[in-house]
C-alpha cells in the first residue's frame, strides 16, 4: 500500500525551496506527499507541483494567535486524516504534529530549519521565548528522527537534549549557471541580497554604504518586517537610483535573478545563536549561480567561503568601511575572477543531490522504501 506523508510548515509555500526539495526527494519512495502550509498572501498561487499542497485559510496572520490557530488547525486536520509520517518543519509546527503522531501512533520526523529559540525576534522577548523553549524541552528528547541545517545547531541540540540530529544542509539542486562578465550592459555591478527582510540582516548598513559605492546597484529580493523601514531609508538617502526592491518571488524565478548578480551578500549580525550558527539558503544559491560572496565571519559561513575560496568575510558594518570593502572586491579583478571560477567546483559539491542521500537513509528507517 502506498505510504502517505504530510509535510507541515507555517509559511505560504511560495518561496520555501527547502520543503519543496524534501517533498521531491520523498516522491522518489513512491509515497503520496502532501505539503501543508498557511494562506497568507491571497493573490499568490502555489503553482503546479509534482506533489499535492494544502494551505489553511488563516484568521490571524501573525503573532501568538497565528501560531495557536495554525497548530489547532493542523492538529484537527491530522487527527482525521490517514497518514504514515508527519514531517514537522521547525518548532512552530512541532506541537500539533507531535500530539497527532502520538494519538494516531504514526511516525514523526523533525526538520529544524534554524535554531528557533535563538532567532532575533525571540532573543529579547522573555515570555514568548519561554513558551517555545517549553515546547522544545518537552518534545525534542522524544523525537527519534530529526535533522537540521548545520553542524553547530545539530551539536547544540545534542548537548541540550541528548538526541541524535543529522545534518542536511540547505543546498540547491545542481543547476550551475553564471554570467561570464562581472559588469552588466549598463556598466554597473549588481549587488544582491535575497531572503527575509528582518532585523539583523545587515540591510540598513548595506543601504547606507550604497551612498559611497560607485558604479553599483543593490537589488533586494524578499519581504519581511523591515520592508517599509528600508524603503523609507532609501528615500531619505535619495538612493532610489542605486537600490531597488523586487519583493517576494517564487523560488523558480529566483535563480534567474540571482545569476544576474556580481556579488551576493549575507551580512547577518551576531544577535542570537541562530544567526551565528547559520548556513543560509542564499549563500548556496549564490554559489550555484556562480556569484562570489561577502559574508559575516560566523563559523559555518566562514568555513564554506574559506574552503572553496569563493569570496570573503567582513565584520565591519560602518557604511564607509563596508563601501570600501565592496569597491575593493570589484577593483581586484583577478582575485574576483578566481572566486567566480571556484564557484563551479563548489556548486558541484554543495548540491542537494548529495545531501538527499542522508534523507534516503533516515526516511527508510522511518518506513519509506526508495
Amino acid at each position: 500500500m502506498e505510504k502517505r506523508v504530510y509535510i507541515a510548515v507555517t509559511n505560504d509555500l511560495i518561496t520555501d525551496n527547502r520543503v519543496h526539495k524534501v517533498a521531491q526527494t520523498l516522491l522518489k519512495s513512491n509515497a503520496e506527499v502532501i505539503l501543508l502550509g498557511a494562506k497568507k498572501h491571497q493573490n499568490m498561487p502555489v503553482g503546479k507541483r509534482q506533489y499535492a499542497t494544502k494551505r489553511f485559510a488563516m484568521i490571524f496572520k501573525k503573532g501568538f494567535l497565528f501560531y495557536a490557530e495554525y497548530n489547532i488547525r493542523l492538529f484537527l486536520f491530522l487527527l482525521f486524516q490517514k497518514f504514515d509520517i508527519i514531517v514537522a518543519n521547525d518548532l512552530d509546527t512541532l506541537l500539533a504534529s507531535y500530539c497527532a503522531s502520538l494519538l494516531r501512533r504514526k511516525k514523526i520526523v523533525y526538520d529544524s530549519h534554524e535554531f528557533f529559540t535563538e532567532v532575533p525576534e525571540l532573543v529579547n522577548r522573555k515570555f514568548p521565548r519561554g513558551v517555545w523553549l517549553l515546547i522544545e524541552r518537552l518534545i525534542l528528547p522524544h523525537i527519534k528522527f530529526a535533522y537540521t541545517v548545520s553542524e553547530s545547531i545539530a551539536n547544540t541540540y545534542q548537548e541540550l537534549y541528548n538526541i541524535e540530529m543529522k545534518v542536511v544542509k540547505n543546498f540547491p539542486l545542481y543547476n550551475y549557471g553564471s554570467i561570464d562578465s562581472i559588469e552588466t550592459k549598463n556598466g554597473q555591478y549588481q549587488i544582491l541580497y535575497q531572503g527575509a527582510l528582518n532585523v539583523g540582516r545587515g540591510l540598513e548598513q548595506m543601504i547606507d554604504a550604497m551612498q559611497f559605492i560607485e558604479n553599483s546597484h543593490f537589488k533586494i529580493i524578499g519581504d519581511g518586517d523591515l520592508m517599509n523601514k528600508l524603503k523609507n531609508q532609501v528615500k531619505e538617502k535619495k538612493l532610489e537610483n542605486k537600490v531597488s526592491f523586487k519583493g517576494r518571488i517564487p523560488f523558480q524565478e529566483l535563480t534567474v535573478e540571482t545569476q544576474k548578480a556580481d556579488l551576493g551578500i549575507a551580512l547577518e549580525e551576531n544577535i542570537g545563536l541562530n544567526y551565528y550558527y547559520a548556513l543560509p539558503n542564499k549563500l548556496f544559491d549564490y554559489i550555484q549561480s556562480g556569484v562570489p560572496v561577502l559574508v559575516s565571519p560566523f563559523p559555518e559561513m566562514q568555513k564554506i567561503v574559506n574552503k572553496y575560496e569563493i569570496g570573503t568575510v567582513y565584520d565591519h558594518k560602518e557604511p564607509k568601511m563596508l563601501a570600501k570593502k565592496i569597491d575593493e572586491i570589484f577593483r581586484l579583478k583577478n582575485r574576483y575572477q578566481k572566486w567566480k571560477n571556484n564557484t563551479r567546483k563548489a556548486a558541484k559539491e554543495l548540491c542537494w543531490e548529495k545531501e538527499e542521500k542522508i534523507l534516503f537513509d533516515m526516511y527508510t528507517k522511518a518506513g519509506l522504501k526508495f
